[in-house]
């Protein structure tokens, strides 16, 4: 088995988790790997939809933005934003919605706004764009980050996107209808909501991680599954699969054109 990297894993892991069935609205960054190396491998007919509004896309390197031309370029067909908005994502036609996070809690609220105090922050992030509306209009939320204690914590600092707010039925008394985050994949692991208290829990180790290792990057007490599994590491092809995706991003984005 050819050897592979935390974030390989976490892609890969992420990636497992589409099927052509799925329609998926997209983040940029680690989801964007996540569900192009889906589209590339297993889920050919998965249909992946940006927030500037392309629809069907199919990149051949991956986005800088949701404004890359390359999205466009290969969308099936392109609507306005608010169109996107109202009639695919609150019209309940999108399956999938797939968010990363600076920071997230034991169930699945994010920030991406600030770290540190809203008026006098020690980082100011990009903001919350339209994952609030798409972590509360898709069918079910996945959430895929690196494990760090300033990233996994007790209490996020800024509300950004609403996932089982304080947990249990909180979504339900709000009078939201959807499932909200029911995967996190971390370079570490595969956690799932418990179904009664919605606490994210461990239910799969990546090879050669250790308990220890996921309980010392959580900022809170880990909860492990009684059945805990082992992922699959990753197959040949989808290794290849992904370092492809990546070269040929890294040779377009420094000015260079993609084989």
């Amino acid at each position: 088995m050819t050897a592979f990297t935390p974030t390989e894993m976490m892609t890969i892991a992420a990636a497992r988790a589409l099927d052509n069935k799925d329609v998926c609205f997209v983040g940029i960054g680690a989801p964007s790997a996540a569900c192009n190396v889906a589209r590339l491998t297993h889920a050919p007919e998965i249909t992946l939809i940006y927030e500037s509004g392309t629809i069907g896309t199919a990149p051949e390197v991956l986005p800088l933005s949701i404004g890359d031309g390359e999205l466009c370029e290969t969308a099936v067909a392109t609507v306005a934003v608010p169109e996107m908005f109202r009639y695919w994502l609150q019209g309940g036609r999108i399956s999938i919605g797939f968010l990363g996070a600076a920071q997230i809690d034991r169930f699945g609220n994010i920030n991406t706004t600030v770290i540190g105090d809203y008026h006098n922050p020690k980082v100011r992030l990009p903001g919350g764009g339209g994952a609030p509306e798409i972590a509360t209009s898709c069918g079910e939320i996945y959430i895929t980050l690196k494990q760090a204690t300033r990233s996994m914590v007790e209490k996020i600092d800024f509300f950004t996107s609403f996932g089982h707010g304080e947990g249990g039925d909180h979504r339900e008394r709000l009078g939201i209808t959807t499932k909200g985050p029911t995967l996190l994949i971390t370079d570490l692991a595969i956690w799932k909501p418990d179904p009664e208290t919605k606490e994210f829990t461990v239910v799969s180790l990546h090879k050669g991680v250790t308990r220890e290792m996921v309980q010392e990057t959580c900022g809170w007490t880990v909860r492990f599954a009684d059945n805990l599994s082992e992922t699959p590491e990753p197959t040949e092809l989808e290794l290849s699969t992904l370092r492809d995706l990546n070269e040929r991003t890294r040779i377009a984005h420094a000015g260079g054109k993609a084989a």
